[in-house]
């Protein structure tokens, strides 16, 4: 570990090499930016693991029959689980995704799902359904610290990593509805065009750009450099669903593929993540993911959320306002980190107003706890 520390420079000059870089816009502007590198690892044992990977794959399990449910019969909804409204009014719900599965079944293919330890335990604070990012950069950072450092992983037994791409590949290969698998990125100025790049190139697909796909007959083609075109079988897409296709969804979108929702339909094409996972990822849903393990498989939850608070509840209601100012509020439709907010940072007058908007909006917000992240200074 010593001798990984000692390299930390060079790692990064390695990454800044290779472009591993993660873009932002601020203030209008366009920020490439470096990802930056940490040469002191989060430890987790290995029994702790295999309790957080069992409890991952429980969660990820439930919100997949979640998403089969409410887009096809909502049982979940006629018995009283989960309250209408908060599906209905969720901004990822899409009424156009309603009766369509998806090969195989499978909606939330990939999960991104944050996790948090505290000293009493793991807590989950979101999942994140719909486009997840962030792979990349953990297996390209391991690849160059395994060459800078071997003497690392010799003598230490670190969990194993480099198999992604093949489960990338096969998960693909496996939801497939025949022809080529691609990834769809909206193009170089999105945050994580490194990592669509990284991936397609490590899993075997075609980086392909908005404009090189096209539907014939309700078939998805790529367009090759010769002219021919080839099937598309499963898109790994990385845009949002709101620019997806611009003859169903924003119609002046130029990063979408037009029609491909309706070869979607078709069943000639699978897409990953599909359409409409939105629903599953609002902040309001993921109150009621315990009872969804509850439900659907009949299992206690392995990991459970954070203490959260929903002001449509008259009793969750009374607790947020009587202690608003221990509290952190989440607007339900944001994402990213977006829409946070602390009520002990809030100015008498901002207070006063926030306190008033989760009085005349109960279903826009929820409440959670302040967690107190585990010390791991040394």
């Amino acid at each position: 570990m010593e001798n990984l520390k000692k390299q930390v420079g060079r790692v990064n000059e390695s990454l800044d090499r290779y472009g591993v870089k993660f873009c932002l816009y601020k203030n209008g502007k366009f920020i490439d930016q470096l990802f930056p590198f940490d040469a002191i690892p989060r430890i987790i044992e290995y029994d702790k693991f295999k309790v957080l990977e069992k409890g991952l794959k429980q969660r990820a399990y439930a919100l997949n029959l979640f998403l089969n449910d409410i887009y096809s019969k909502r049982s979940i909804i006629k018995d009283g689980i989960v309250p209408e409204e908060f599906v209905y009014d969720a901004t990822g719900f899409l009424a156009e995704r309603v009766g369509i599965t998806p090969s195989l079944g499978v909606y939330n293919h990939i999960s991104g799902i944050d996790l948090v330890e505290a000293p009493e335990g793991w807590y989950i604070l979101e999942d994140n359904l719909r486009v997840p990012s962030g792979a990349s950069y953990p297996l390209i950072a391991r690849d160059i610290t395994r060459k800078m450092s071997p003497s690392t992983f010799e003598n230490n037994k670190v969990y194993e990593n480099r198999d992604y791409a093949d489960i990338l590949r096969n998960m693909m290969d496996e939801v497939s509805l025949g022809g080529i698998n691609v990834v769809l990125t909206p193009g170089r100025y999105n945050s994580a065009f490194f990592e669509h790049s990284y991936l397609a190139k490590k899993a075997g697909a075609v980086l392909a750009f908005p404009e090189d796909l096209e539907v014939i007959n309700d078939v998805l083609y790529y367009k090759t450099f010769n002219g021919t075109p080839q099937r598309v079988g499963a898109v790994y897409r990385r845009l949002s669903d709101e620019y997806l296709d611009p003859m169903v969804f924003v119609q002046n979108s130029v990063i979408g593929v037009p029609h491909l929702m309706e070869a979607y339909r078709k069943g000639n094409v699978a897409i990953i993540n599909a359409p409409g996972n939105g629903v599953a990822d609002d902040k309001g849903i993921y109150y009621f993911v315990p009872r969804m393990i509850k439900y659907y498989l009949g299992e206690e939850p392995i990991l459970n959320n954070a203490p959260t608070y929903v002001p449509y509840y008259k009793e969750d209601m009374k607790y947020i306002i009587d202690n608003l100012e221990k509290l952190v509020i989440k607007d339900v439709s944001e994402a990213g980190g977006y829409g946070v907010l602390f009520g002990r940072d809030l100015s008498k007058a901002d207070f006063e107003k926030l306190k008033d908007h989760i009085l005349a909006e109960p279903r826009r917000f929820i409440a959670q706890e302040i967690i107190n992240f585990l010390d791991l200074r040394v």
